[in-house]
């Protein structure tokens, strides 16, 4: 079910909006991904930090290092691959909402 933005669940579920954000994004660009025709060489590593990113939003908060970790290694494994650049944005937009770890 797809909802507009800015509206709230009707479960009045008390989950993180951020979290929310980022499954959406993950979820986002996993599907990208797997429409995505052409092989390269990281598309393995792609695919498994995306799992592990929707395992971590489905787990609650996850850890601001972890998601940064994630992040960068989905970014070089992807790569300057136009046709998922706007995808990958939104999963980047999505963890820089929770900041950055403390003592950085």
């Amino acid at each position: 079910m797809l909802r507009s933005l800015g509206q709230r669940p009707v479960t009045g579920s008390d989950e993180d909006p951020r979290v929310t954000g980022l499954r959406t994004a993950v979820s986002h660009l996993r599907r990208r991904l797997a429409a995505y025709p052409a092989e390269f060489p990281d598309r393995a590593v792609a695919e498994d930090e995306l799992a592990a990113l929707a395992a971590m939003a489905a787990g609650g908060t996850p850890e601001i290092p972890r998601l940064r970790s994630s992040l960068l290694l989905i970014a070089g494994a992807i790569g300057s691959m136009s046709a998922l650049a706007s995808a990958l944005a939104e999963v980047r937009d999505a963890i820089e909402l929770f900041g950055t770890p403390q003592g950085d």
